[in-house]
């Protein structure tokens, strides 16, 4: 059977079924608001919305007193330290140790302290501390674990390093194992309370950083460093934000819709991840995560109900845009942004983001729409079963982002 007869079967289907829904959505924009808004209540008024399983990258702040001692604080997930559960995964779930994650996790302070002691020297050996490019060994001074709580949920310990500088050493240098994931390391100076930051992936040691005071980069090396940071958010670590740009370009084969939705979606996240940076607004990542599930459930729905740009839809994607950027702020509230070239951090950060955004429309468009836009089988062969897919991550990160984490 041809592609054309395949189309002329499954074209009346659609047409039958489809066209009436589309009436009957299109005649009750109100509902559609009114679901939003009792879902994002449903949201907020879920008890344990934290990040339950989602694996984060370890924090290490390095600071240091005037008799001569460095101390370094990591916060990270202990139990996922011990079985060995790092940047494989993104979510402890999908790892196969685990239940043993979970059977840690169940552990009181105590026993899980003891478990870590054990396991602190393969831990310290992959960590590098440097002065002066001359690796010094720390040791663990106190370990700060939270009570066992809710299992359900990942618990963040503390683990602090102290030691002595050796005299006359001039830099200092971090490296963090690869097995244990990715580390933002964040550096204060004794002298001029500056900041250093950098998130250093897949085992990367940090570049060696001035003790007495920090050398400023460039703007240019600035921008550049989080340009690649904001590209590399979306691609290709956010499938999240990567499905809801792609959901918006399946709407329609036309440029204008989508310039439009593009448009809509951009102006709105960068007001709030400028304005989450600054400290304007604050939203829980537990409300922020699963309404960003349910935008991406939204607009893949309505690809489906619809062939065309309505009305309403650039004010709904504005409104999910807002939520995004929020998505887009807690990733630099948890590294940081360097004090004197804070808008050029703010600013690249966003540029990297809008290039991830352009490189994924780009992508789907090579793969999809240079070829097959024209076809009078589009949208049953790929605008139909493409959303649906989406529809149905989307309804899956939903659910468990508001039930289960």
């Amino acid at each position: 059977m041809s592609h054309t007869d395949i189309y002329a079967c499954v074209s009346p289907y659609w047409d039958r079924t489809l066209f009436p829904l589309r009436q009957t959505v299109n005649s009750f924009m109100s509902l559609r608001l009114i679901a939003l808004l009792a879902l994002f209540v449903a949201v907020v008024w879920q008890p344990n919305n934290a990040a339950a399983h989602k694996i984060f990258p370890a924090t290490a702040t390095v600071s240091f007193d005037d008799e001569g001692a460095y101390r370094i604080e990591v916060k990270t997930n202990i139990e996922a330290l011990i079985v060995g559960i790092g940047a494989a995964h993104e979510d402890t779930d999908q790892s196969p140790r685990a239940d043993r994650y979970k059977a840690l996790r169940a552990l009181d302070a105590e026993a899980l302290k003891a478990r870590f002691m054990a396991f602190s020297g393969r831990w310290l050996s992959g960590i590098a501390v440097r002065f002066d490019g001359k690796r010094v060994q720390p040791r663990v001074e106190a370990l700060i674990l939270p009570p066992t709580g809710d299992t359900g949920l990942a618990r963040i310990s503390v683990i602090r390093l102290g030691g002595t500088i050796p005299e006359g050493a001039t830099t200092f240098a971090w490296h963090y194992d690869k097995a244990f994931g990715s580390s933002i390391l964040r550096l204060k100076h004794a002298a001029t309370d500056e900041m250093t930051t950098a998130w250093l992936k897949d085992g990367k040691s940090s570049d060696p950083i001035p003790l007495a005071g920090m050398i400023p980069k460039t703007v240019f090396e600035t921008a550049t460093d989080y340009i690649v940071l904001g590209f590399t958010h979306i691609l290709p670590f956010g499938l999240d934000h990567i499905l809801f740009v792609l959901g918006l370009y399946l709407l329609s084969t036309r440029m204008r819709p989508l310039l439009v939705q593009v448009t809509a979606f951009t102006v709105a996240h960068t007001a709030t991840l400028a304005l989450g940076l600054y400290g304007v607004v604050t939203i829980s990542p537990s409300i922020v995560e699963p309404l960003i599930a349910i935008s991406i459930v939204y607009v893949a729905v309505e690809n489906i109900l619809t062939p065309k740009l309505t009305l309403w839809r650039p004010f709904v994607v504005f409104g999910f845009g807002l939520l995004h950027g929020l998505g887009f702020a807690g990733v630099l509230q948890e590294i940081g942004l360097p004090r004197d070239d804070f808008l050029t951090g703010l600013i690249a950060f966003n540029v990297g983001v809008e290039f991830g955004q352009l490189s994924t429309i780009a992508i789907a468009w090579l793969v999809t729409g240079l070829w097959f836009r024209d076809r009078p089988w589009y949208r049953a062969r790929i605008v139909y079963p493409g959303s649906a897919a989406i529809a149905v991550i989307g309804t899956y990160w939903t659910v468990e982002r508001v039930f289960f984490t």
